[in-house]
């Protein structure tokens, strides 16, 4: 594992307003995992006591309906921080977190964070605007769950996947999802996102080769994603 000044989450989280010293201290104290694909990290309704610095891999933040179906809320990506909300609000969590892949993470004790908080006033501005950001990605997404019809949301997905993580070399999305998965992020059936996955490729605006999913033109399936 690399020192927390040269970290990947340091450079595009809350944590880059640290400075050096900071930095040292939190290194001191953190604890680095592995965690494997299919593991989790933690599970709704628990109480956490820190936050975990994503170094590596993703994982996918989930909650399970009152009918036992899991519902998708977000992918989380390296680079990112799981459980500040959770912290600062000194709730249990809302979510469960699973990895989707193997993931390099470290775990940083509430202790360590509150302390930052007190003395590095950059440090909690940059916290408690990424909690905002949270807040109004939840709004966005409640007023597309009520509004957009399940095919302009499965294509606004599938867009927000191509950005958020590119393509492999013979140009399908790079995160892999089953139809399982993708389901549970636009929020319907797996057998109806089957079929409009179909449906979206029968119009031109993606490709389908077994499991792997292409996207010819993102621009057109983003015009698509707004006016259907």
């Amino acid at each position: 594992m690399s020192k927390c000044e040269q970290c990947i989450v340091r450079e595009f989280s809350s944590l880059k307003a640290l400075n050096k010293d900071e930095l040292l201290r939190m290194a001191d104290c953190k604890t680095s995992y592995i965690i494997k694909k299919g593991e989790s990290i933690f599970t709704e309704g628990e109480n956490l006591n820190g936050v975990y610095c994503i170094k590596d891999g993703v994982c996918k933040m989930t909650k399970l309906s009152a009918n036992g179906n899991e519902q998708i809320v977000k992918l989380i990506k390296k680079g990112e921080l799981l459980g500040q909300r959770s912290m600062i609000s000194e709730e249990p969590v809302n979510l469960s977190a699973v990895a989707l892949e193997d993931m390099q993470v470290c775990f940083v004790p509430k202790s360590e964070i509150m302390g930052f908080f007190n003395t590095n006033n950059q440090f909690s501005l940059s916290m408690m605007r990424a909690v905002c950001g949270d807040l109004k990605q939840a709004d966005d997404h409640l007023v597309d769950m009520a509004q957009k019809p399940v095919k302009q949301r499965l294509a606004e997905t599938l867009v927000q996947l191509y950005k958020d993580f590119g393509t492999d070399t013979d140009n399908s999305l790079k995160i892999k999802l089953s139809r399982e998965e993708l389901a549970g992020m636009v929020g319907t059936a797996t057998e109806s996102c089957i079929r409009l996955l179909s449906d979206l490729n029968k119009q031109g605006l993606i490709s389908l080769s077994g499991k792997k999913i292409a996207i010819p033109d993102v621009n057109k399936l983003s015009r698509f994603a707004v006016k259907g």
